[in-house]
């Protein structure tokens, strides 16, 4: 019998705002042993330093790869952007049998979902909430995070709305119960009568920033929460397939580190060079040893 890939290696998951940095993927502890969660940064580094020490003290066997996994469905490549950087600090090379300094191979798999990913999904929940009950309304919810994640889940419902099953969807990026009591009530002045909460996470159940949500209570009467996005298999399975497609990389010296490093490139404010292009102004990059690249741009001024 074939082992599964997690069995191969020790999975790091690494949680951002879509899963309230981490807490909302510990289901995924039970789906593979021996799986680490952690928001990125220093925690991400922390854990990943433990680790390398921890393998290296025992019977001298090989010690196990580790796979690092950004829990992103799409909407937040600077998730995926961060954990490269940290993996770059801390020496990661091409090699699947690690670095002199750590014999143990450290490799960085490909984000968990993309935004097509997640539109699919969200597309099938509305059509499950259409079959379920034929007149409520879909409203796609997150936490708040930035303004670029969240106009990308405005985006996405659109396509939901646009290519969906009929159904009224409407999307609210909130910070509170108040933030998603505000966009029911705006669902109200549009004419719905019931609407389902589906969210655009990992989250598990109906709560905002680990609050409980009082679905079928008070302003919340005529609303109720769809559950997960994704059943627990699911997730395990996609789980899987990034953990086999990155230990195949790193057995080809790959760690795909250079392609995280450029991830949330086009990504905001910083990296749009649209304007500066319809102004005749070039653009080049300088890439830094890390992949890094400095951006230094003049700001044009058009004279009157």
């Amino acid at each position: 019998m074939t082992q599964p890939p997690e069995s191969q290696a020790t999975v790091v998951l690494v949680g951002g705002h879509e899963s309230n940095n981490g807490a909302d993927l510990s289901f995924a502890a039970d789906l593979v042993p021996g799986a680490l969660i952690t928001p990125a940064g220093r925690p991400l580094h922390n854990t990943l330093t433990h680790l390398r020490g921890s393998s290296q003290i025992g019977s001298g066997a090989e010690p196990a790869p580790i796979v690092v996994l950004p829990m992103t469905f799409g909407r937040n490549p600077t998730l995926v952007a961060d954990t490269a950087k940290t993996l770059s600090w801390l020496g990661v090379q091409g090699s699947s049998s690690g670095t002199a300094s750590s014999p143990v191979p450290i490799v960085l798999a490909d984000a968990f979902g993309t935004g097509d990913h997640l539109t699919a999904w969200l597309r099938a929940a509305a059509t499950e909430v259409r079959r379920r009950a034929p007149e409520a309304a879909v409203l796609i919810c997150a936490d708040a995070a930035n303004p670029f994640d969240d106009a990308e889940l405005h985006r996405i419902a659109h396509l939901v709305r646009t290519h969906g099953a009929g159904n009224p969807v409407e999307t609210a990026t909130v910070d509170d119960t108040t933030g998603l009591l505000t966009a029911l009530n705006r669902l109200r002045l549009l004419g719905s009568t019931q609407t389902v909460v589906v969210p655009a996470g990992f989250r598990r159940v109906a709560s905002v920033r680990g609050k409980p949500v009082p679905f079928g209570e008070g302003g919340f009467a005529d609303a109720g929460f769809y559950g997960a996005l994704l059943s627990e298999q699911a997730v395990l399975r996609v789980i899987r397939e990034r953990v086999r497609d990155a230990l195949h990389n790193l057995g080809h010296g790959r760690t795909g580190i250079e392609a995280g490093l450029t991830a949330d490139h086009g990504h905001g404010y910083a990296h749009s060079h649209a304007f500066e292009e319809a102004n005749g102004h070039s653009h080049a990059h300088h890439h830094g040893a890390a992949g890094s690249h400095p951006h230094n741009h003049p700001i044009p001024i058009r004279s009157s």
